[in-house]
Parts: C-alpha cells; structure tokens; sequence
C-alpha cells in the first residue's frame, strides 16, 4: 500500500494515464517500454515499497499472460492454418452471399454474438480475427466497418450474458435465475450490440481510416494467385474446425448437468472445457481438415505454425505491461479509493452497481475483476434492500456487466489486443474501441433501467 492517501492518489493516477497516453500517442514510444516506466514511476509517486513495485508489475503481467499468451499463441496458429488452407477464404464467401456486400458488418455482429457466449473475450477476438481480415479484403471494406462490430458483439455476450464466466460470476454473487438473466441479457444486448457495433462503425469509419501495411492481416489473408484459384475446404468443415473450442467449452461449462459431479467423465470433460485445451485440441485438429487434407506436408505445417508467432511477440508483451500498470493502480490502493468514491455517493442501486463496477474497470482495466468486485460489494446492500422491495437481482447483474465494460484504456488488456490486430494509433482506438465500449456500457445501462420500470 502507499503512503499517498485519498483524492491525492487519483491525481497521481490519472496523471500516469495522460503521461502514457502523450509518450505513447505523441513522442512515438514503444508501448511496452512505456507502460513499464510509467508504471514504476506511479508507484515511486505515491509511495509503495520500492521492494515491491517491481514485484507487482510482474505480478500483474504474469498473471495476465499466463493464460493471454497460450491463447493468442494457439489462436494465431488456428488462424494460420484456417488461413493457408483457404477456410478464412471459404467462410467470407460464405458470409459475402448470405449477408451480400454491403451487410457483412451485421454478420460479424451475429458471428462474434454466438461465438462469444462461452469464451473469454480474447478468446472469440483470435478465432474470429482472420475471417475480418479476409470479409475486409474481399469486399472492399475498411477493417474498422467489419471489426468494430466484430468486438463489439464479443464485448456485449462478455459483460451481459450467461453461461459467460464474468456474467455468471455476478448471476452467483446476487442470487439471480440464470433463465431471466439471460432472457433480460438477450433483450438488452442485442440491440445494444447493434449500436454499439454496425451503426457506430458505419459513423466512426468515415473519421478514421486506417493505412499502411498491417502485418496482422497480411499473414491471414491468401496473397497470391495461385492460392486464389486453390480448392477451398468446404465450409462445414471449416466452421466445425473453427468453432471447436467453442463448442467444448459449452460442454465443459455444462459437465455438471451431463454427468455426475468429482467423477473420471466430468474431470474430463473440465479439461476439455478449458479454454487453453479447447484450442489446443482445435489446433491440433486443424492440422488435418487445413493441414494434411489440403495437400500440406509436415514441414509446411511447422512453418506455418512457426511463422505466425513473431508478429504476436509484441502485441503479447503489450497486453501484459497493461496489466502490470493495472496491478499498480491496484496495490498502491488507487482502485479502493474509486470504490470508496463511489459506495460513498447516494445513488440509486441499479445505478450504484453500474458506477461500481464502472469505476473499478477504468482503475484495473479489467472487465471481469470489475465485474466481480462491484458483486461483491453491491450484493451485501442488495439484500439489505430486498426486504424493502429493491430491484430484480438479474437487472443488477446486467448493472454491474453494463459499468464493468465502459471506458477500456491503456491499463486494459483487450485495448492493445485491438490497436495491435487492427493495425491503428492509440488515438485512433481511442477513437473506435474505447468509444465502442463506452456505448455498450452506456446503452446497456439505460436499457436495463428502462427495463427496470417493466418488470
């Protein structure tokens, strides 16, 4: 904990935020270097042990790639693969002649609103990135038209709706049906995703245009004409392969309603459920419908795998440094004093669960930490209110899921995943994803506050 206490600390921290923003946005730095100075600097600002900053930072990184690394690893090679064989190619035809051209933006809100519901928010962006790459290049499209609607939809099925952990993490903390909650979900987020997602990338495209070469997409989409004139997988098979970790992550989440709990079969199917297996076990799977299949050798299928890695090394180590500034923000006891900002102010519950949830999200930059310790706060006072009427406890989850996704910055994860893949400037994902976010944040809340006067 630091020595500096009280609205002191939240100066200190919102300084780092602009002094990031400015080194990295204006004097060009590299984001890693940046986040990892600034963040040392914060904690040397406000007083923590300096036998322990360093600690922290590495805490934060760590705990955060222990699991982001294997997924943007294994997902790039799926993707890879899914690109080589021509499967990225096969699904945007696919999608180009049901949607048509012109609609493509509402189909990767669709995609990315299924594929979503039972992954982790990076998870869906790897898998579903190579088809935006490919659906932006075949039909002419800005990456901004088709993306944003793309993590727009992931982002929604992420804070609103069960059988998503972080969603199921407030269902549990204010003892909500999981039926209604999903069925308010499904009635808040839909329309939400909408906004937030093909309306707002058809405004926001106009303003900014990304250019140059994007080293991301270059490797995902098939280049020359000899692979254009290549036999395609079929598309079955090719959405069986790609939606494989989802698949047996829905049946993991359900291993308890499918066979008895502690037994050999649910251990398995727990495993299997992981996301880091599922794709592992996609991967591995892809190695044969896109690999061997498709006329490809061993050592093809090595270089593929082997050639996808290097342009993920940066964006990896972004993602962590984003974490180990948000683990100071959080040691140095500038998250609580949010918090005790907030529970302090007399709002109403709904609203209070949202401004919660909300102002942990921009301290610690993660949605699901901010969506189980706004729960936890919230949920104590929910029950002391619930013999006075209250409200639904399923309208609180989507509160709580609706201010846990507002105002993604330079301390969350998911921030750099989306400037690093798409290619822009941090003021440009200011411009598209933090906007982006905050609609959904904003747009959910006033739904479900509507929605509050219904039922």
């Amino acid at each position: 904990m630091a020595t500096v206490q009280g609205s002191l600390l939240l100066v200190y921290a919102l300084i780092a935020i602009i002094a990031l923003v400015v080194l990295i946005a204006r004097f060009k730095m590299n984001p890693f270097i940046t986040l990892m100075m600034v963040s040392v600097a914060l904690a040397l600002a406000v007083g923590m042990p300096m036998t322990s900053i360093l600690k922290s930072f590495e805490t934060g990184v760590g705990g955060t790639l222990g699991h982001i690394a294997i997924v943007v690893g294994l997902g790039t090679m799926l993707g890879k693969m899914m690109a080589e064989s021509g499967g990225a190619e096969r699904i945007a035809r696919t999608l180009i002649e049901l949607f048509g051209p012109k609609n493509v933006h509402w189909a990767m809100m669709c995609i990315a609103f299924l594929v979503g519901l039972p992954v982790f928010f990076e998870v869906g962006f790897v898998l579903l990135i190579p088809i935006a790459f490919n659906v932006a290049q075949r039909t002419g499209t800005s990456m901004i038209r088709v993306g944003i609607p793309m993590v727009a939809g992931l982002s929604v099925v992420h804070g609103l709706i069960p059988p998503h952990p972080a969603a199921l993490l407030a269902v549990t903390a204010y003892n909500a049906d999981i039926g209604h909650t999903i069925f308010y979900a499904l009635i808040v987020g839909i329309p939400t995703a909408a906004i937030a997602g093909p309306l707002f990338s058809k405004l926001i495209s106009r303003f900014v245009v990304l250019e140059g070469v994007n080293p991301m997409a270059q490797q995902f989409i098939e280049q020359d004409a000899k692979r254009a004139q290549q036999q395609l997988p079929g598309f079955g098979i090719t959405l069986l392969t790609v939606l494989l970790p989802v698949l047996l992550m829905l049946v993991g989440s359900w291993a308890d309603l499918i066979v008895p709990a502690k037994s050999a079969a649910n251990n398995v199917l727990h495993l299997i459920g992981h996301p880091d297996m599922a794709l592992l076990l996609a991967v591995l799977l892809s190695f044969y419908t896109f690999g061997t299949a498709r006329g490809f050798g061993r050592e093809q299928i090595l270089r593929f795998t082997n050639e996808c890695l290097a342009p993920t090394a940066g964006i990896t180590l972004v993602v962590g440094a984003g974490a180990g500034f948000g683990r100071i923000l959080i040691d140095s006891g500038a998250s609580k004093a949010i918090v005790d900002v907030a529970t302090g102010a007399h709002v109403p519950l709904l609203i209070l669960a949202w401004l919660v949830a909300a102002l942990i999200r921009v301290a610690t930059g993660s949605a699901t930490v901010a969506m189980a310790t706004a729960a936890g706060i919230i949920a104590p006072i929910a029950a002391a209110a619930a013999s006075t009427g209250g409200v639904r406890p399923e309208l609180l989850v989507l509160a709580t899921g609706a201010g846990s996704l507002i105002l993604s910055h330079v301390n969350d994860g998911g921030f750099w995943l989306v400037k690093e893949y798409f290619g822009m400037t941090v003021p440009q994902t200011f411009k598209t994803w933090t906007v982006c976010e905050t609609i959904i944040s904003l747009t959910a809340l006033l739904f479900t506050l509507g929605l509050s006067a219904v039922v």
